[in-house]
C-alpha cells in the first residue's frame, strides 16, 4: 500500500495488480495480433466451473484470473454470438436483469469479499476481450471497489420517476460527460427498470453523439437505500483531467437538459 499526503490529507492508493502472465492465454476478439480462434462461450458442451444456469443465461468461473486475490466470475447472456441488449427481445433482457442480479447478490453475500462489482463490456473500446454478450461479477478480497463513488454519482437531471424506478443523466458522472443513471428503488419493478436498460443501451448506440458511440460500460453500483443504479458510461478516449487527475468533466446544464428530454422521448417511443 502507497501511502502519501497531500495538503494535510493522508491519502491511500492501494492499486488492483494484473498478472500479465495469466493474460497472455486469454482468447481475444479485438486484438489483430491474436489469432482468432473459436468463440469459448459458444462452445457451451465444453463449459466448466458453472455456478447457476437458466436456459443459454450462464454464470460460471472465469478460466483467465489476471487479478490477484479476487474471484472473477462471468455471466454469459446469450448463445447468441453478436447479440447485446440493445438486440434482445424485451422478455429475454427482462430475464437477463432478474438472472444476473440474483447472481451478483448470491456473491455479494459472502463474507469472504471485502467488495463485489458488476458490470458489462461492449464494444471495441470498452476494455473487453471477447465479443460473445457477457457481464462479469468479481469478489474483492481486500478492496473496496466502491471508495470512488459517491452517493450524488447517482443523481441528475431527472427524466422518468415513477413505479420504483428514476432515470436521469447524470449531473455529477463518474468519468463524464453524459451518464445515463438509471435506479432500481423497488425491487418489485425489474422488469420497468430492465426496460430502461435497454432503452439506454438503444439510445447510446444510435442516438447519442448521432450513432458515433460503438462502445459502453455499464456498471451495476448497490445504493444506501437497497436499491440498484444501473450506470451508463459511453467509451471513447478517457479525458485527461480523468486519466491523470480523476477528476471527472460533465456537460453544460442546457446539454443535460436536452440530452434528459431526448432520451425520455426516445423510451416513450419505442414503448409504443
Amino acid at each position: 500500500i502507497t501511502i502519501f499526503i497531500f495538503k494535510g490529507k493522508i491519502m491511500n492508493n492501494n492499486p488492483l495488480v494484473f498478472q500479465l502472465s495469466v493474460a497472455k492465454n486469454k482468447p481475444q476478439s479485438y486484438r489483430k495480433d491474436k489469432p482468432k480462434n473459436a468463440c469459448p462461450f459458444c462452445d457451451i458442451e465444453n463449459l466448466t466451473d458453472i455456478y447457476q444456469r437458466e436456459d443459454d443465461l450462464i454464470w460460471l468461473h472465469n478460466k483467465y484470473p489476471t487479478l490477484r486475490d479476487t474471484l472473477q466470475t462471468v455471466l454469459i447472456e446469450s448463445s447468441e454470438h453478436h447479440g447485446d441488449i440493445s438486440t434482445y427481445t424485451q422478455e429475454h433482457n427482462r430475464k437477463l436483469m432478474h438472472f444476473s442480479l440474483d447472481c451478483f447478490e448470491r456473491m455479494n453475500q459472502n463474507i469472504k469479499y471485502q467488495s463485489v462489482v458488476w458490470y458489462k463490456n461492449y464494444g471495441p473500446h470498452s476494455g473487453g476481450s471477447l465479443i460473445h454478450p457477457h457481464m462479469q461479477i468479481v469478489g474483492f478480497e481486500h478492496e473496496d471497489g466502491y471508495k470512488y463513488i459517491h452517493p450524488n454519482n447517482f443523481e441528475g437531471e431527472t427524466l422518468f420517476d415513477e413505479n420504483g424506478v428514476e432515470v436521469n443523466i447524470a449531473k455529477h458522472p463518474v468519468q463524464g460527460y453524459t451518464e445515463l443513471n438509471i435506479n432500481l428503488i423497488d425491487r418489485n419493478s425489474i422488469d420497468l427498470w430492465a426496460d430502461w436498460i435497454q432503452s439506454g443501451a438503444k439510445y447510446l448506440l444510435n442516438v447519442m453523439y448521432n450513432g458515433r458511440c460503438d462502445s459502453y460500460n455499464l456498471f451495476f453500483y448497490p445504493r444506501n437505500d437497497g436499491g440498484i443504479c444501473a450506470k451508463y458510461i459511453t467509451r471513447f478516449e478517457a479525458p485527461p483531467y480523468f486519466v491523470g487527475y480523476k477528476l471527472s468533466q460533465v456537460n453544460d446544464e442546457i446539454t443535460l437538459d436536452k440530452e434528459a428530454k431526448c432520451f425520455r422521448k426516445f423510451y416513450d417511443k419505442g414503448s409504443k
